[in-house]
């Protein structure tokens, strides 16, 4: 092969097959193969080969992958939600190297608590400290002992800096209580601001999975056991009684093509595994297919007609993710100081790679902060906010409420304003109460899916919206109080009463800052400004593609549906390993920990066939 869309004649059994070739599949997939030259490993997935793709490799231009003719994402359209009163729209990666490959690129790692809080054994923060470790190459000024120095993916600060914004944000941040801080992804610090690493190599090119786990192993000649199948979906999984035995896929319709007159079906094929079938669908995609393999709520199989093999409720259930607002402004930045000249065209994407300019390894995201109110700012919000601090928040100090981002330019539709250089605050509240879920509505992979996405719903919804219109009161304190400030976007903030001291100001005939004529003072916003607030992040609040939740590593009586091995209850040589096993939240964007759980997932199928690991070159 050893990397294609179709299987050679013959080739239709495998020792471990990898269902899903995102994050966590390809790191599986990689070390696996690398581990033993007779092992042989199939990864299948559903998008195109992603190597050397032009928009993949070079980090400027990321946002590409969630324009809605984007061929590298895949679009999920949620159930019409009454919170919002809107259909929302979940992105998820749809190419090899999954949200590794379309993603902003942000090195995160969650807090102690967060993996603490799974209560599992082996998967607290220092059990899973070696994973983390073994993910990177950290070219960063952290605390040596809990980072990496010999992994796959290179994290550094990339080719291309904007020094002058990130250090008006980071002082602006200071003056609000945000201190400087020399690693925010030590696990431990919670109320800090810092100059922000990233997944990409000192050359500019972007870190994701597959470039760093599965094309190395293709291309070096000592790895012919590792396959690779593109353009495949997974539809299910196949049992011989209850263990694993296979899966079915067909071609992907996205990739077919088709008479117009005469539409085709794609036909359904099989591929055996001897010993081990690893679930790495995303949490969009792994529940439907343990659905469609009889695995999951008993009332939802039988109502969408599929014959019953494990009753597990909780397959589906619990669907999560963080909850996204971006705030756009008006800056006095140069033109070499932002993106929007080559998002929008004005920069010609041929011209920066002749001058091979080294703009093309920046994703617009040097400088980032999370966030916790002080104990002032808590009492001064609602008493539900302060009864669910004081029993959530008040005594797990390494908890922040909010993750603000300085993007470097307008992250909209670029027509949308006039040519100029725009500054966004990118804000997510880390831990919604939140929840949805996600459900098949009949046996085969053309059906819709039931698909609740959840915002601000449940009883404490209104709680995860207090904490948005807190942090959109913050980071707008924080941007008023820079040196680049000039003012709000109008239709990218609140609609504010035409009274309102809150509303949009537009200061770009200014030659100083606002900090530089007068004492900047806090807003004050009355109770018609906070609804402002609410209405448009109720129109507005998206998501982070952050899903995650819906197959919980988690005891079978407590809504779980793998074990501490990631061994799917009731069935053997099955396990999941995607952001769906994680039972709980994490304060970070998640790639981190996608690619920690394909670590963990590797290393435990390598000790169940006594091999032992295999070195990845970075």
């Amino acid at each position: 092969m050893p990397i294609g869309t179709t299987l050679q004649q013959g080739l239709d059994e495998f020792d471990v097959i990898v269902a899903g070739g995102g994050s966590a599949g390809c790191v599986v997939a990689g070390r696996l193969a690398a581990a033993d030259p007779d092992l042989k490993v199939l990864l299948i997935e559903g998008g195109e080969n992603n190597q050397s793709v032009e928009n993949v490799v070079n980090p400027a231009f990321f946002p590409q992958h969630m324009m809605p003719t984007s061929t590298t994402a895949i679009f999920h359209k949620a159930n019409m939600s009454k919170e919002l009163g809107r259909q929302p729209i979940v992105q998820t990666g749809g190419i090899l190297g999954g949200g590794s490959s379309v993603n902003l690129m942000l090195y995160t790692r969650g807090q102690r608590s967060d993996y603490d809080s799974w209560n599992m054994p082996g998967w607290s923060t220092d059990e899973l400290m070696p994973y983390f470790q073994k993910i990177e190459t950290y070219h960063g000024r952290g605390h040596k002992a809990i980072h990496g120095y010999e992994g796959p993916l290179q994290i550094t600060r990339g080719p291309f800096l904007a020094t002058n914004s990130q250090d008006d944000f980071i002082q602006s941040c200071e003056k609000q209580g945000i201190p400087k801080k020399p690693d925010m992804q030590d696990f431990d610090t919670a109320n800090g601001t810092e100059r922000w690493m990233r997944t990409v190599s000192t050359d500019g090119k972007r870190q994701d999975a597959a470039h760093t786990y599965i094309h190395p192993l293709l291309a070096d000649g000592k790895h012919p056991n590792l396959h690779v199948l593109c353009q495949k979906k997974v539809v299910r999984v196949l049992f011989d009684g209850k263990r694993a035995s296979g899966v079915e896929f067909i071609p992907n319709p996205q990739y077919q093509p088709t008479e117009s007159f005469a539409p085709v079906q794609p036909a359904p094929q099989v591929v055996r595994a001897r010993k081990q079938v690893v679930l790495s669908a995303g949490a969009l995609g792994t529940s439907p297919i343990l659905e469609r393999s009889g695995i999951g709520s008993k009332a939802v199989l039988e109502k969408a007609g599929v014959p019953l093999l494990v009753d597990l409720p909780g397959v589906g259930h619990d669907y999560q993710d963080h909850h996204l607002c971006f705030w756009a402004y008006r800056t006095n930045l140069a033109p070499n100081e932002t993106l929007d000249g080559l998002w929008s065209g004005r920069y010609p994407a041929e011209k920066a790679f002749a001058k091979k300019d080294p703009i093309l390894g920046w994703n617009a995201c040097d400088v980032s902060a999370k966030v916790r109110p002080t104990e002032s700012e808590v009492a001064k919000l609602s008493s539900k906010f302060q009864e669910l601090w004081k029993r959530d928040w008040s005594k797990v100090p390494d908890r922040p409420v909010v993750i603000f981002t300085l993007v470097s330019a307008f992250t909209g539709d670029p027509s949308l304003v006039e040519p100029g250089q725009y500054a966004s605050i990118a804000s997510y509240t880390t831990y919604p109460y939140s929840r949805g879920h996600v459900h098949i509505k009949g046996p085969n992979w053309q059906d819709d899916l039931d698909f609740d996405a959840g915002f601000f719903s449940g009883e404490n919804g209104d709680f995860d919206i207090q904490q948005h219109i807190w942090a959109y009161k913050k980071q707008r304190e924080i941007l008023r109080r820079t040196s680049l400030y000039r003012g709000e976007l109008e239709f990218g903030h609140p609609k504010f009463p035409d009274n309102s001291v809150a509303k949009a100001v537009n200061l770009s005939g200014q030659q100083k800052s606002l900090s530089e004529t007068e004492e900047v003072k806090d807003l004050v916003y009355t109770a018609e400004d906070d609804a402002a607030i609410e209405q448009h992040l109720r129109e507005n609040v998206a998501t982070t593609w952050h899903s995650l939740g819906t197959a919980k590593l988690a005891p079978r009586d407590e809504m779980g549906v793998v074990d501490e091995d990631l061994d799917v209850y009731g069935v053997g040589g099955l396990k999941v390993a995607d952001l769906s096993i994680v039972p709980k939240n994490v304060a970070a964007n998640t790639n981190n920990t996608a690619l920690m759980i394909g670590e963990k997932c590797a290393s435990l199928i390598l000790e169940e066939l006594g091999l032992k690991d295999g070195a990845i070159s970075s």
